[in-house]
């Protein structure tokens, strides 16, 4: 059964994993852009991955795969409204994977529970605020630039640090507008702005942006990183390295993860989660 949304919520205090599965409505996502632009194929792998396990599902209508072009809110709308009605009677909660308050306030009369703001807030000054008035969870990324321009040279000093202090930042933000703290996820943007070093260095001290208090989200999926490290190009063939680079970050205090391979994720940590318990 599917976690509720407080479940979901209180995972970092429960040490329940959260699988959120990844649906791109989009025609260029970097890996399967165009596979589910057709509303009947994107309600049925939407299906599918709640028969697998998924906790939540993630629509997005705008690619943010680096060096993408952005997608205006009508566009997005008109890419969503044939599925979202239909995936939000599936059984899992729907998570709406946009920076425009507009096509969030769009999929949450829609049924959608959860926003997903790579830009933490910072793209659209209204999100904030309809969060805090329709009370969603609000899911808040750490990203260095924009999807066009972030996987140029991005530097940092330290990189747990930065990206600790400016989620720390954005949460205040949140808060001052209204949202309540317990309604936040955090996610370190794997991949966005970040080069090998630096997401190996999230992953391996997730456990620092758990001192936030909130839960913690990754989202190593099918990633260039996993590539750079196995000599695997095609994104489809990264499922082995998506899984430990998933687990790594369950060791180390996430606790939702953001995959495309929703069925072999649940199946990881399930006994993931069963190993640890048995010791304790």
């Amino acid at each position: 059964m599917s976690a509720t949304l407080d479940e979901i919520l209180n995972s970092h205090r429960t040490h329940r994993p959260v699988v959120m599965g990844i649906l791109n409505v989009t025609p260029d996502s970097f890996s399967d852009g165009g596979r589910f632009i057709d509303p009947a194929s994107a309600v049925a792998q939407a299906r599918k991955m709640v028969a697998d396990g998924a906790d939540v599902i993630d629509v997005g209508a705008e690619s943010t795969r680096p060096g993408s072009e952005r997608v205006g809110p009508d566009e997005q709308i008109r890419r969503l409204e044939p599925i979202l009605p239909q995936i939000a009677k599936l059984g899992a909660a729907v998570s709406i994977d946009t920076t425009s308050a507009a096509v969030a306030r769009f999929a949450i009369d829609t049924g959608a529970q959860i926003i997903n703001d790579v830009s933490a807030g910072r793209d659209d000054d209204e999100m904030f605020g309809l969060a805090a008035s329709r009370n969603t969870a609000l899911i808040l990324m750490h990203m260095l630039g924009s999807p066009k321009s972030m996987q140029e040279n991005p530097k940092y000093d330290d990189v747990v640090s930065e990206v600790r202090d400016f989620l720390a930042r954005r949460i205040e933000a949140a808060t001052d507008a209204g949202v309540k703290r317990s309604r936040i996820i955090i996610d370190p943007g794997i991949g966005f702005g970040k080069l090998l070093e630096h997401n190996l260095a999230l992953l391996n001290n997730i456990g620092v942006l758990g001192e936030l208090g909130v839960a913690v989200m990754v989202g190593p999926s099918r990633k260039r990183f996993i590539g750079e490290l196995s000599g695997q190009s095609n994104p489809d063939m990264r499922l082995g390295g998506t899984i430990a680079a998933c687990l790594a970050g369950w060791r180390s205090g996430a606790s939702i993860f953001r995959v495309h391979d929703v069925a072999a994720m649940v199946q990881a940590l399930t006994v993931a989660r069963a190993i640890e318990e048995k010791d304790m």
